[in-house]
């Protein structure tokens, strides 16, 4: 049963390795017409560092088109970022295969 996207909830990435949740906050806040709800940097679990990308979840959808107009392909601190609307995580299933990782499992 696939998930229900969100039409408000954004993909962002490409991001300046220095970028925090407010500064994206900040970003996507600065444009006119749009009002963030919630900006969050994802980090990796074992080093803190940022992992290069980030989702803002938007009031609305249609807030969420100016935002893409605004700020897909645009240099952020050096990096051209992109930014589209956020799709559900594929489940292992949803990937196409069981076996997801280890080099040579069941190979015999």
């Amino acid at each position: 049963m696939p998930e229900e996207i969100q039409e408000n909830k954004l993909f962002v990435g490409n991001l300046p390795w220095s970028i925090a949740d407010e500064q994206l906050r900040d970003l996507f806040a600065a444009i006119e017409g749009v009002e963030v709800v919630e900006a969050k940097v994802i980090s990796d679990k074992m080093t803190g560092r940022s992992r290069g990308f980030g989702f803002v979840t938007l009031v609305n959808a249609e807030m969420a088109k100016i935002a893409i107009e605004a700020l897909n392909n645009k240099e952020v601190d050096g990096r051209t970022i992109f930014v589209n609307v956020s799709r559900p995580m594929k489940r292992d299933e949803d990937r196409g295969g069981r076996n997801s990782g280890g080099y040579g499992r069941n190979s015999r």
